[in-house]
């Protein structure tokens, strides 16, 4: 069976666990029409048959991975107390489990001061980010790499906030000598650096700009609200792993754990390194606070009520699977990589493929092989399409043809983007699954010939 289903009996003993918490309170219950409940459900299950089969292995597409069972039950079993985490009144139980994962997180990157906080999601997360970075620095340009997420320069624009992008390399990195020229044209505050970018997977030279940094003195915001958790792998590439083991230099980092860290949607973290950076956060708002006397985690963010159960989630996800490097969490990561890795070999030893960039994580961006690159989107096109069909489930991407040119000269530029496949393979049996998803592949490029 494709959909876990053990996971109901342990929720069902835990959710009677819980309420023996509070049986010394008066018998109350809801009222609500079980029947009628029974057949809405019924309808919910049978519409969601309309998704892709995200927790398969053979989806190998978006950037789109399972929760855990532990995940998934903590908080189902939150939602019957609903916490609130914007003030410890509305959570207590669950502001304490939230305080615990995020220093978890922060000691993952070498952090043992600093301040932070759970959010909705990486573009909250980069949006107090860099609110915070023009607080720091009023007005100062913000640079991020062509291959950034997008949603920095949509920040950029609601804050008001100075943005210009810096040009990518041949492996879509930020380019150290058009960041250099931009330094020194702009009054700059703050370089995000994307560790995984979210198109490509590619990361940028943090050791590099932190040198930059010290001639310079601009800001460092790290976003690898994808590709933070890799900072455990022990099998990256020398460019990476020299990003990873930086990454405890720069001034504030976002990370997903509803991406690598197996919780469902929304969860994202955002840390500073310097904890008074809370200053900027300080409001008044008694009514919130009447009956609480330790930092409050709605003082530290500029969202008010947060899911609680987003972080007793995180919390007893961390107990099953620890951050720790050789442990299994960690070996997970690194097999999706192994399996990026693996495919990627694949496609560049098959003359009938294009590979125009070597994975750095775990996301592999290649394309049937033509003549020029509105050819290549074509066949790109139908090769989703195709595999589709056969219950293989991939994702296309717009990728600049100019780096298409860098890497394959003899490929004749008639469009300024190209349509390649992109396969985040974000599952640790996907390296197992290998063997299926390429015997697919080659399938579909058969009849495509």
């Amino acid at each position: 069976m494709t959909i876990e289903t053990n996971s109901i009996d342990i929720l069902k003993a835990a959710v009677n666990r819980l309420a023996e918490g509070y049986q010394h309170l008066p018998a109350h219950q809801v009222d609500y029409d079980e029947d009628k409940a029974r057949d809405v459900l019924m309808q919910v299950a049978e519409s969601m048959w309309d998704n892709y089969p995200y927790p398969h292995p053979q989806y190998a597409g978006q950037m789109l991975k399972p929760p855990h069972p532990v995940a998934r039950m903590a908080y189902q079993l939150a939602q019957w107390i609903n916490p609130n985490n914007h003030a410890l009144d509305g959570g207590k139980a669950s502001s304490a489990l939230e305080k615990q994962a995020v220093a978890k997180i922060a000691q993952m990157f070498g952090w043992q001061e600093y301040l932070g906080h759970l959010t909705s999601g990486g573009t909250f997360a980069n949006l107090e980010a860099l609110w915070i970075a023009n607080q720091i620095h009023p007005g100062k340009t913000i640079l991020a790499s062509k291959q950034a997420h997008y949603t920095h320069s949509r920040i950029c624009g609601v804050l008001q906030i100075p943005y210009q992008a810096v040009d990518v390399d041949e492996q879509a990195r930020m380019d150290m000598d058009a960041l250099e020229r931009l330094l020194n044209n702009h009054d700059v505050g703050t370089v995000v650096v994307t560790l995984g970018t979210t198109g490509v997977g590619s990361v940028d030279p943090l050791a590099r700009i932190l040198q930059l940094q010290q001639q310079y003195g601009f800001r460092i915001h790290v976003d690898s609200a994808y590709g933070g958790y890799y900072k455990l792998a022990q099998n990256l590439g020398n460019n990476a792993a020299l990003a990873f083991g930086a990454i405890a230099a720069v001034d504030s980092i976002v990370v997903d754990p509803h991406k690598h860290g197996l919780q469902p949607y929304g969860c994202g973290c955002v840390l500073f390194k310097d904890p008074s950076v809370g200053r900027y956060y300080k409001h008044d708002s008694p009514y919130t606070y009447f009956s609480s006397d330790e930092l409050h985690l709605g003082e530290i963010s500029l969202e008010c009520s947060r899911a609680g159960a987003a972080a007793v989630a995180l919390w007893a996800t961390m107990e099953v699977l620890p951050l720790h490097e050789g442990g299994q969490f960690a070996r997970d990561l690194q097999a999706c990589r192994g399996a990026a890795l693996d495919l990627y070999g694949r496609l560049q030893a098959d003359g009938r493929f294009i590979t125009p960039l070597e994975p750095e994580l775990d996301i592999v961006i290649w394309a049937p092989k033509g003549a020029t690159t509105s050819a290549i989107s074509a066949l790109s096109q139908r090769t989703f399409e195709m595999a589709e069909v056969r219950e293989l489930h991939l994702a296309t991407f717009s990728f600049p043809s100019a780096l298409i040119k860098q890497a394959y000269p003899e490929v004749q530029v008639d469009s300024e983007m190209t349509v390649c496949m992109r396969s985040c393979l974000m599952k640790a049996d996907h390296q197992q699954w290998m063997d299926p998803i390429w015997a697919i592949l080659d399938e579909v490029q058969n009849n495509l010939s």
